[in-house]
């Protein structure tokens, strides 16, 4: 039995393919007991893993490896079977090599690999012997062992490497480690680490994850596509870099966001990492200081617009359809809102599409105000809500929000809109500025004077609840909370803005200019706050709250459109997960140490809505959804080898 590479094959054992790097001498004198590997894991033609185990068998019949044609070995001894050493630089080698099988490419093999967990057995069944210390250890000492490491680390920079490592060498035990410890590792592989993390990208690039599409790639993405060796792929997060966080245009170096969510897709939403796809497409980018950078690691050159950029998108789309199928979730991530707002109006009728800056975030703000609700009292109709920030997240929240309070009124949608206010850059969205203004932004358009000034806006309008999606920090000012405060006995306060450092306020300011008696949450964490002989526990409007479980809830019910109604679904169900004991501290999220069973009430309930739309199409419907989440899960535990 011989393990090959996807392009290669070896007609003497049966086993046939497109092409041959081989020689038919090189061919004819090679034993079955010689595997032919590639870069990465020894897979056979279906994509399957070859273990040791079924190599031994072919192995029993040969007594030794034979000799290689003398010509090619070169002075170290070294058998140069490609000729590589001997080539010229202008000559073209072939990148693949051949050895004895043994258990040394398995411990490279991320997806495989146990380190020190391999067991006796194991490590002679798989060629190990001498390959690892004689120690054997349990995943959870290997957990432990790590955390103490990662612990060690002052720089949170250090320890997103750390982990980006980890997950690049022991695939299982980086998502061990990550759902055991959620809590203290989600700061660092999501926000606010994991921007500092794309800042810097270029400089500490070591190793490609996922796919890069610029625009080199034009005419060709589905054959690019087909480059990424899992096939099965369900989930794709996919970027243009030009709004990462609060922080701008990052060009290629965007593509920390999608590893780092579709990483939580996993941990906290138990998706597959083999069906998971991190893709940044690359059209340039407008940062002065990265096209100057000599560390950067995209096209040197100015965003394409227009057509051009229309046109990329496109056969992007239609690549990923032909090569996925009808129900792979293409999650838009961190676009800017000129083309944020118009790929998923373009893409929503005809592709599973998801933007969670636009959904998302307006999914987990609505779940955190439905929550707030039993603190404040009333019904969202009750409230008046007052927005700074007007782009995809503001209104995309702003539109959840006035949907929610329709359904539950039977208004409307036109009236209860009137209820919300939305501040940009050029003060109170009001009718007077309807010309000007940009689509998404002219349904929030009401009769009202001009304002410049938030402040004035608060005494102006008298909202309950105050939501900042300005991308620009310390906009809530202690003139901004005080006039809070004095308007309202429990005044509602989200600071949603990331990273910490482009929050609208902290926590600590929101509690000590409210005097105790704001109920806040932020985008980013923030440490609990004592104020007045009170410990204050801050919530997080984290978009991990909710694009985890909503999308394996998409994924077991097979479900080939978004609706509004499943964001919906998913706000109730992780409202419905606050506990009076969370209530009692001023949470208004549950915490994250139980994100996979909130994940999975979630996914239970987007997938019973998908049914009742019509729109699923993984038949028939189970009848217990929250147990065929839980049990759809990945688990991250060591699988036992033969």
């Amino acid at each position: 039995m011989i393990s090959i590479s996807r392009c290669c094959f070896l007609n003497n054992v049966g086993i046939s393919g497109s092409c041959s790097p081989i020689t038919y001498k090189q061919r004819r004198l090679l034993p079955t007991s010689v595997r032919v590997l590639a870069s990465g894991p020894n897979r056979d033609r279906n994509g399957s893993l070859l273990t040791e185990s079924t190599l031994k068998e072919t192995r029993q019949d040969v007594a030794s490896v034979h000799q290689v044609d003398s010509k090619t070995t070169v002075s170290d001894g070294v058998h140069d079977v490609y000729e590589e050493d001997a080539a010229t630089e202008e000559q073209l080698v072939t990148p693949w090599t051949y050895s004895v099988a043994s258990g040394y490419s398995l411990l490279r093999d991320p997806h495989h690999n146990k380190g020190l967990a391999f067991n006796e057995k194991e490590r002679d069944a798989h060629y190990l012997r001498g390959l690892l210390p004689p120690t054997v250890i349990s995943q959870e000492l290997q957990v432990k062992k790590l955390m103490h490491m990662l612990r060690g680390y002052q720089v949170p920079l250090q320890k997103y490497m750390a982990m980006m490592d980890f997950q690049e060498t022991n695939e299982r035990l980086f998502y061990k480690l990550l759902i055991d410890n959620v809590e203290e590792l989600l700061p660092v592989v999501y926000t606010p680490t994991v921007g500092e993390a794309c800042q810097k990208y270029g400089s500490i690039f070591l190793r490609p994850q996922g796919l890069f599409i610029s625009l080199k790639e034009k005419g060709k993405i589905l054959e690019v596509l087909r480059n990424w060796p899992e096939k099965n792929i369900q989930v794709i997060v996919v970027t243009d870099g030009e709004r990462i966080l609060g922080l701008g245009d990052l060009g290629c170096q965007g593509m920390g966001i999608p590893i780092g969510k579709l990483s939580l897709y996993t941990a906290l939403g138990g998706v597959r990492p083999s069906a998971c796809l991190p893709i940044t497409i690359d059209v340039g980018t407008n940062n002065e200081w990265l096209l100057n950078d000599e560390f950067y690691i995209g096209l040197r050159q100015r965003r394409a617009t227009g057509q051009e950029y229309a046109e990329l998108l496109h056969e992007f789309m239609t690549a990923v359809k032909k090569n996925y199928g009808e129900k792979v979730l293409i999650q838009f991530e961190d676009f800017a809102n000129h083309n944020a707002f118009d790929l998923l109006e373009k893409y929503g009728t005809t592709h599973l599409v998801f933007n969670d800056d636009i959904q998302g975030t307006a999914s987990v703000v609505l779940a955190g105000v439905v929550a707030a609700l039993k603190l404040v009292g009333g019904n969202l109709a009750d409230h008046k809500f007052l927005f700074l920030g007007a782009g995809e997240a503001g209104t995309g929240i702003a539109g959840l929000i006035a949907l929610e309070i329709s359904k539950q009124t039977n208004m409307p949608l036109e009236e209860a809109r009137k209820r919300i206010w939305l501040v940009d850059s050029k003060g109170l969205i009001v009718k007077s500025r309807l010309e000007s203004l940009q689509h998404f932004k002219k349904p929030w358009a009401h009769d009202h004077e001009p304002i410049k000034e938030l402040v004035d806006a608060v005494n102006g309008i008298k909202p309950t609840v105050l939501i900042g999606t300005s991308g620009v920090g310390r906009t809530f000012t202690k003139e901004v909370v005080e006039a809070m405060a004095a308007l309202n006995k429990k005044p509602v306060i989200f600071a949603l803005s990331n990273p910490t450092s482009q929050s609208e306020c902290t926590a600590e300011e929101a509690y000590t200019w409210s005097k105790g008696r704001a109920i806040f949450a932020s985008g980013s964490p923030f440490d609990p706050v004592e104020y007045d002989g009170k410990v204050f526990v801050p919530g997080q409007a984290n978009n991990a709250y909710i694009f985890p479980g909503f999308g394996l809830g998409l994924i077991m019910s097979g479900t080939i459109r978004v609706h509004d109604d499943m964001l919906l679904a998913a706000s109730e169900a992780l409202a419905a997960q606050v506990t009076q004991e969370n209530f009692d501290k001023g949470l208004i999220y549950p915490p994250f140490k139980n994100i996979r069973k909130i994940s999975a009430q979630i996914a239970a309930k987007v997938a019973a809505k998908a049914y009742d739309l019509g729109l699923a199409t993984c038949l028939p419907q189970p009848k217990d959804l929250v147990k065929h989440a839980e049990k759809c899960m990945y688990n991250p535990a060591y699988r036992s080898y033969r």
